[in-house]
């Protein structure tokens, strides 16, 4: 009855505003699906691919609506727009979704290769008078998986009998914290929510796949034939607050299983000479005192990624709503944290509930962390490989010191050299990088992302024959026994040596050394992967698309906007928006506009973050920019700029407010104005005069996509409060 009811308000829900029709499921509620072909590939490439990630659907949801944490945009009246409640803690309205597939289907259906879809569909339990149900939550995610097929099912299927070849791309899911319940726990496999989605999931699954998914719910799906595999994690059995499970050291847990199938087919890969991605839901965000993941699984997949650098082309995540990258270093492997004698760690858990304020402290503890970036030196246009004293294939656990210094060479060393040294390299493959894409759900505004790779040399295939999938069925099958174990010694710093009476004669005890896996390093001939040297399928760049909802919502006039002080974000606890006081000027829904994704930024062609492509060299450089809390010229806001300038130079119409503030305490720019009205009586001192870091501020603007104003990111970030000229700023002072 309840499901019968559900239906039935999805349906009616999704035709209110401007959607595609919408064909209904079964006589029983259930969408059939087919099983999918082990290799997929369109008629054509096109070095593009389509990340979405966290629509989180809501059916509830109410146009003009209250916005409030007891409303949750179910009820009340409020600010509700048709497509959604931007800024807010409101999930994703059908119309939302349907539109958003409309457009997907309009502008991008014959424009990708593959789309990689990582998680979150259901709503989130926000609301104790409508709480979530195991029927509720697998509704949605099967309707999402009707919304991918409606635009990318095959249009023809005249005399094609075989139900595994229905879709023209590959599409490549995984479930997030939120596509179960409770949210966040998931016990290990088999169980109820593998067996759900491997019947939902059905034409995006290979065969072969299926007994592993249904065990853990990870598996492979080979994109590009014989090219390029991607590996939909399960970060849900690596996720700290996941109290079902417990890490990845103890051979007992799914997290230690999941850890061996992707070391075991990272190496098979390597084998027949192809590339793979990593996707997953919940990024391995880290900072000095928090983590996402337990720490076990944290220090396992950076040594995998490290000993597979010349395999994996990339990793990519959601879950944190905010657009932003990880940089791991592999330095910070600590090896007790790889077999099951697991001392604590200093870790804790990210926030599960990302407010505003979590966020902010989270990108404040990235930049910190980055500020011990060294900037590269000026080098010749052509830097030659001559005189890089790093040897990339150093075992990660024989560097010397805790802290992995690289022995010098007689002499001085040159800067070019010390600047690799730092860095692992001419490559930067010390780390390892996992990009983290803003959300569909408008907690900002909606966004896509569209990632450009180098197609150089591809060979185009329609479809893989029957020994490729014969041949994968034998490395799924692969004996875990039958890798070479290798033992590790514990570093010294590390080992608790246990003091004894040698008046007796006896010594002191060695630790026990614990056997484990490593992977073996790249050959020493094998050039750098395409994460760090451009090659094929090298990550050229992504263009950022974004959905403004305030103008498409069209709930407000400009003139009620300019009149009006916009709320701020809440940055604790639940999320009211920016427009929480504000009703609606038109209760006709047909007022919204069409909705159309737009260009926030594209990394190829932006004057800011000045990346020629997406390697980890490119991120280590500009993540030591963004790190500067003395930047270099070309990266500041100097004394000859203003505010307007910055805005045409890329950063964002953001400085659109008209605040009374007269000055900023941003550690970047000059000593508090309020501290200077406090000493009055030292009106003549000399201050010290610092530019604003043009990277950083850029950065965590489009972190927020635009949403936070001046004023926030002023008293988050220490961010310019009007504009004025610098010059007159320091006149004033």
């Amino acid at each position: 009855m309840w499901l019968s009811h559900l239906i039935v308000l999805v349906l009616q829900s999704a035709s209110s505003c401007c959607a595609s029709p919408i064909r209904r499921p079964a006589d029983d509620g259930h969408v059939v699906l087919g099983a999918p072909s082990s290799v997929f590939r369109a008629q054509k490439s096109h070095g593009k691919f389509l990340h979405i990630t966290d629509l989180h659907l809501d059916p509830f949801y109410k146009y003009h609506s209250s916005t409030e944490e007891d409303d949750a945009c179910h009820k009340g009246r409020g600010p509700a727009g048709v497509l959604g409640a931007e800024t807010s803690d409101c999930d994703s309205p059908i119309s939302l979704v349907n539109s958003t597939f409309d457009w997907i289907s309009e502008n991008l259906r014959n424009e990708i290769d593959f789309i990689i879809w990582t998680g979150d569909s259901a709503r989130h339990d926000n609301d104790e008078k409508i709480p979530r149900t195991e029927k509720q939550v697998t509704m949605l995610n099967e309707y999402i998986v009707k919304k991918f097929v409606e635009v990318f099912e095959k249009k023809d299927k005249t005399n094609d009998t075989d139900p595994t070849n229905d879709m023209i791309i590959p599409i490549v899911p995984t479930w997030g914290n939120n596509d179960m319940l409770p949210h966040n726990i998931l016990t290990p496999g088999p169980n109820k929510w593998t067996a759900k989605y491997l019947d939902l999931w059905r034409k995006f699954i290979p065969e072969e796949q299926r007994h592993g998914f249904l065990r853990g719910g990870w598996f492979s799906v080979e994109v590009i034939p014989s090219k390029l595999t991607i590996f939909s994690l399960n970060t849900l059995y690596f996720f700290s607050s996941n109290s079902a499970v417990d890490g990845c050291a103890k051979s007992s847990e799914p997290g230690y299983s999941q850890m061996e199938w992707l070391r075991i087919q990272l190496q098979f890969v390597r084998e027949r000479g192809m590339k793979a991605i990593i996707m997953g839901h919940v990024p391995p965000a880290r900072t000095e005192s928090k983590s996402n993941w337990d720490e076990t699984c944290w220090a396992k997949y950076t040594l995998w990624m490290r000993q597979y650098r010349d395999v994996v082309v990339g990793s990519l995540f959601g879950h944190m709503n905010i657009d932003h990258f990880v940089l791991q270093d592999s330095r910070d492997v600590k090896k007790r944290f790889l077999h099951e004698k697991v001392e604590s760690s200093v870790h804790v858990a990210l926030d599960d509930d990302i407010t505003v304020r979590s966020s902010s402290n989270y990108l404040t503890d990235l930049r910190s962390t980055w500020s011990r970036l060294p900037l590269p030196p000026k080098l010749k246009e052509k830097v030659e490989q001559k005189g890089n004293t790093y040897d990339s294939n150093s075992d990660l656990f024989t560097m010397d010191s805790a802290t992995s210094k690289l022995k010098k060479k007689r002499g001085r060393e040159t800067d070019e050299q010390k600047f690799y040294n730092k860095i692992g390299g001419q490559w930067g493959e010390r780390y390892n990088l996992a990009l983290v894409s803003p959300s569909i759900v408008p907690n900002y505004f909606p966004t896509l992302r569209v990632f450009d790779y180098n197609i150089t040399g591809l060979t185009i295939a329609n479809r893989g024959d029957k020994s490729e999938q014969t041949t994968r069925r034998l490395a799924s099958s692969h004996n875990l026994a039958d890798d070479t174990k290798i033992e590790v010694d514990e570093p010294v710093v590390e080992t608790e040596v246990k003091t004894v009476d040698t008046s007796r004669g006896k010594k002191p005890k060695k630790p026990k050394k614990p056997n484990l896996t490593v992977p073996e390093p790249p050959s020493q001939t094998s050039l750098p992967g395409p994460a760090y040297s451009p090659q094929t399928l090298t990550w050229l760049g992504y263009t950022q698309y974004f959905a403004n909802l305030t103008e498409i919502n069209n709930d407000f006039t400009r003139k009620t906007l300019a009149a009006s002080n916009r709320g701020t974000l809440r940055e604790d606890s639940w999320n009211e928006g920016k427009y929480h006081d504000r009703r609606p000027h038109n209760e006709d829904p047909k007022h919204s506009r069409r909705l159309s994704f737009e260009v926030e930024y594209d990394t190829r062609h932006d004057e800011v973050y000045k990346m020629k492509d997406l390697t980890v060299r490119s991120f280590i450089d500009l993540a030591a920019r963004i790190g500067q809390y003395r930047p270099n010229k070309e990266d500041r806001i100097g004394m000859d700029h203003t505010v307007q300038e910055l805005a045409s130079d890329g950063v964002g119409d953001i400085f659109h407010q008209d605040h009374t503030n007269k000055g900023s305490d941003d550690d970047e720019v000059y000593t508090s104005i309020r501290k200077e009205k406090q000493k009055k009586h030292k009106k003549h001192r000399k201050h010290k005069r610092r530019a604003i870091n043009r990277v950083w501020f850029t950065f965590v603007y489009r972190a927020f996509i635009g949403t936070r104003d001046n004023q926030e990111l002023h008293d988050d970030f220490g961010q310019p409060l009007r504009e004025i000229s610098y010059v007159d700023m320091a006149e004033e002072l």
